[in-house]
């Protein structure tokens, strides 16, 4: 009987670098939603309205992106 290799079909998970790639996901999300929302409030002069908006979308955002990956992940053969 063969063993289970790195690549054998009862191998489904998340690996270290998986789980770096969804840190990066998730900390580039909520980043970029509050550079935008700093950059929008400095334009409209509402800080920090837009900042705090831009913190949530990112945050949500972050989060979409971290489920579908872990969804993708768990779902392959």
């Amino acid at each position: 009987m063969p063993e289970p290799g790195p690549e054998s079909p009862g191998d489904a998970g998340l690996r270290g670098r998986d789980l770096i790639g969804l840190g990066g996901l998730v900390s580039a999300a909520v980043i970029f939603g509050t550079v935008a929302g700093i950059v929008i409030d400095q334009l409209a002069g509402t800080e920090p309205v837009f900042t705090l908006v831009g913190v949530a979308l990112g945050m949500v955002a972050g989060a979409a992106g971290f489920w579908v990956r872990v969804r993708d992940a768990i779902r392959q053969p």
